[in-house]
């Protein structure tokens, strides 16, 4: 008799200590659990190993990016349903042993073993980033932790991010339908210009410029003179060829080059959208301290940056472990308050933080949908399990900003000179 489905649901059930919001279907073709739900299939014996070898988060995302384990149904749905069984409950060792000393979890672990099945531990999916955490953050493992997230292929972020190829939050006038993905990038890209001052004539600094959307939008609509740097050799040869297309080699330069490495300052203004996120807590001073010193006095910084929220014991912090192995390796969230406190700290005068969360969520929900759309060319360009990664990390991350566990700022900030005239109007939210 097939019941695969109905054991493992029921141990799954004795180790959470809650009812499992989804059904299952199981490799022998039984279901269990609510018939109204998103169904997660577990396609083959594997799956639980990937779990049984790493519980969590990790082992749900192994799983999941070797094609182990899928949904049907509304993969929001089903994230959101599970999120808090299982994505945050993530145990410490402590934890776990203490688990282990109860005879009922003691028993639906040996269910699962048995269900599993007798061979090997898997090996991880190849499209797991295997590093040693040791030296984060130098200028090595920085250039391995980008290729690594953006050399992917420029035709499979075109998919993704569209025409505009602008891979940061949008800026939304209305939910779509009423905006379009462009036109929402667009005026994102028109607001830091317009938070900068670009006037013709000045020089912007665009740090981690990606494909070379503000560059081209900086020099093209505003006149500045443009100095973009990434450390993704891809994307510095699709920016190149946007600027040449563009007319704009005379005003925008395009260069593969760590920030630290920057040294023709001043810069009237700088633009950092989306790349503090990599520089990690240990370094972020040093990031501050570097465009501080960059810009001309009176200059501007616009860091446009992701932020979690704040922990009661901060030294418990640790990197999401889906994130780390699979999307952003090395990559850290700060809360607010301490991104604004650095920037401080090196010397800057933060004028303006605006908050737009909201228009993540409706950003990544676009690009999921995208990514759905163009599926078949994904998997060809990129391979099955790297379309997964990206379908499972928008999709929760949307749920993640719609659900206010992580948020995303702009942090407009000066360096004042020394006369105290910060340049900025009287009524800031003005951006004239």
């Amino acid at each position: 008799m097939s019941d695969a489905a109905a054991r493992l649901k029921g141990h799954v059930e004795q180790l959470i200590g809650a009812p499992l919001p989804v059904r299952i279907r199981a490799w022998d073709g039984s279901q269990a659990g609510p018939p109204d739900a998103p169904t997660l299939v577990v396609r083959n014996r594997r799956a639980l190993r990937h779990l049984l070898c790493k519980p969590g988060e990790l082992g749900l995302a192994r799983a999941w990016v070797a094609g182990d384990l899928t949904v049907e149904g509304d993969l929001y749905t089903a994230l959101d349903r599970l999120s808090g069984l299982i994505w945050e409950r993530d145990e410490d060792a402590r934890t776990l042993a203490r688990a282990l000393r109860d005879p009922d979890f003691r028993s639906a672990v040996r269910g699962l073993i048995a269900l599993a099945g007798p061979p090997l531990p898997p090996a991880p999916p190849r499209e797991e980033a295997r590093r040693p955490r040791r030296g984060l953050h130098t200028r090595h493992s920085d250039r391995r932790a980008i290729s690594h997230h953006y050399d992917v292929g420029n035709d499979f972020y075109e998919i993704v991010l569209g025409p505009s190829m602008v891979y940061s939050c949008a800026y939304w006038p209305a939910p779509p339908p009423r905006g379009t993905l462009e036109q929402a990038q667009h005026d994102k890209l028109e607001l830091v210009a317009r938070k900068l001052a670009l006037e013709p004539g000045g020089r912007l600094l665009d740090v981690g410029c990606g494909w070379g959307s503000m560059a081209v939008h900086a020099a093209r609509d505003h006149g500045v003179s443009v100095v973009g740097i990434t450390l993704s050799h891809e994307q510095a040869a699709y920016a190149r060829k946007r600027v040449a297309d563009e007319g704009l080699t005379d005003r925008v330069e395009i260069r593969v080059q760590d920030y630290r490495d920057v040294t023709d300052g001043p810069y009237d203004a700088i633009s950092s959208i989306g790349m503090a996120e990599h520089v990690g807590s240990e370094r972020y001073l040093e990031y501050a301290t570097v465009l501080h010193r960059l810009l001309k006095p009176g200059g501007r910084l616009l860091n446009h940056q992701i932020a979690r929220r704040p922990q009661r014991d901060e030294t418990s912090y640790r990197v999401d472990p889906f994130i780390d192995a699979y999307v952003f390796p090395d990559g850290e969230l700060a809360p607010l308050g301490t991104t604004v406190s650095l920037l401080e700290r090196s010397g800057f005068e933060v004028r303006d933080v605006e908050s737009i969360r909201e228009h993540y969520a409706l950003t990544l929900r676009r690009w999921v949908a995208n990514l759905e759309a163009g599926w078949a060319r994904a998997v060809t360009l990129a391979g099955p399990g790297r379309a997964r990664v990206w379908l499972l990390y928008m999709a929760a991350s949307a749920l993640a900003f719609e659900h206010h566990r992580i948020g995303v700022n702009q942090v407009l900030a000066v360096r004042t000179p020394e006369s105290g005239v910060s340049g900025l109007p009287l009524r800031a939210r003005t951006w004239n």
